[in-house]
């Protein structure tokens, strides 16, 4: 009798949450100390990585299955950040610093899925690298518009469907308070150590994220190695610097990405101080994403030619909404 007293008293408390509050917000009276920048990055993020998206798309000179590749990770990019850093922006400004239990979980399934979609871009994007370089001759048959077209929907759909079990379990959980989320956005385990279950099921998440990492970080070691290797063998020093010039970018953002993430996700029941765990957030859900069109952009020759030529000279938004209302568009 005493056990199912307590057990229906359980029951009767873990409907008792139904919103999470965020406490890994730096507690200022005047919340647009950061709020302004914040504000001026995600713009900036969005901007830019648009500004590389229709300019792949506006030359046809890059319609290959590299910048097609790079076009589909930033149109990624702003959903990726969009999925977290307008709720920031809102907490900085907002004495009630909450979100609802559905607005948790939507948070953490469009963030992580965009981020396991952006992974396997990455991924394909050092695969298409490898064949480009290492089998010069065959890239043409290997790399066709069909295949590019398969790889791009198929990092997109596969990072979306893998998490949806994951999701779904945890909103099954009970929870029952404390509600504080020690995190300045919805995450996997500052959300899971608040429920009220056995908190090992912790371990097991931590183990399948650090293996799809782990696996991700091995293939693109694996391809980018044997492309310097090859590159390295070239004889001339112009057709080692314009190989290196092609890779070089997507090394960089490789390693920003996951870099930051495996900070984030390797590290199991390591525990950080708070504001380095904030600090270790902001730089892969924020700087990461703030650089890539930098990155892009500034280190391609082709990219730059091809901002000047069909954004900057365009000289306003009108030139541009001409364009994409033009007959025959294929996105």
């Amino acid at each position: 009798m005493v056990n199912t007293a307590e057990t229906t008293v359980k029951n009767n408390r873990t409907t008792a949450v139904t919103e999470f509050l965020f406490s890994g917000f730096p507690r200022l009276e005047d919340g647009s100390i950061f709020f302004i920048p914040l504000f001026f990055i995600y713009m900036f993020i969005v901007v830019g990585n648009l500004i590389v998206f229709f300019a792949v798309r506006m030359d046809t000179r890059l319609h290959n299955p590299m910048y097609n590749f790079i076009s589909i990770f930033s149109f990624l990019e702003i959903w990726y950040t969009t999925a977290t850093i307008p709720k920031m922006l809102s907490n900085l400004i907002s004495e009630q610093r909450t979100i609802s239990m559905i607005g948790c979980l939507l948070q953490m399934y469009f963030f992580h899925s965009l981020g396991n979609s952006e992974g396997i871009l990455l991924t394909t994007m050092a695969i298409d690298r490898y064949v480009a370089i290492c089998n010069p001759l065959r890239y043409p048959t290997i790399m066709t518009p069909r295949l590019c077209a398969q790889l791009s929907a198929g990092s997109c759909i596969f990072g979306f469907l893998v998490l949806l079990p994951e999701i779904v379990w945890i909103s099954t959980l009970p929870f029952c308070g404390p509600n504080q989320i020690q995190q300045i956005f919805c995450d996997f385990e500052p959300v899971l150590r608040l429920a009220c279950t056995d908190t090992s099921m912790i371990l097991v998440e931590d183990v399948i994220h650090a293996v799809a990492i782990i696996f991700s970080v091995l293939i693109i070691s694996i391809s980018y190695i044997r492309v310097i290797t090859v590159i390295l063998r070239i004889p001339s020093v112009e057709g080692r610097q314009k190989a290196f010039s092609t890779c070089a970018a997507h090394l960089g953002v490789f390693l920003m990405f996951y870099g930051s993430v495996s900070l984030m996700y390797l590290r199991f029941s390591a525990i950080f101080p708070p504001i380095l765990d904030t600090a270790i957030a902001l730089m892969f859900a924020v700087l990461a994403p703030f650089f890539n069109p930098i990155i892009y952009s500034l280190r391609n020759k082709d990219m730059k030619t091809a901002i000047k030529k069909h954004i900057v000279k365009a000289g306003n938004p009108l030139a541009l909404c001409a364009w994409l209302l033009r007959p025959g568009l294929s996105v």
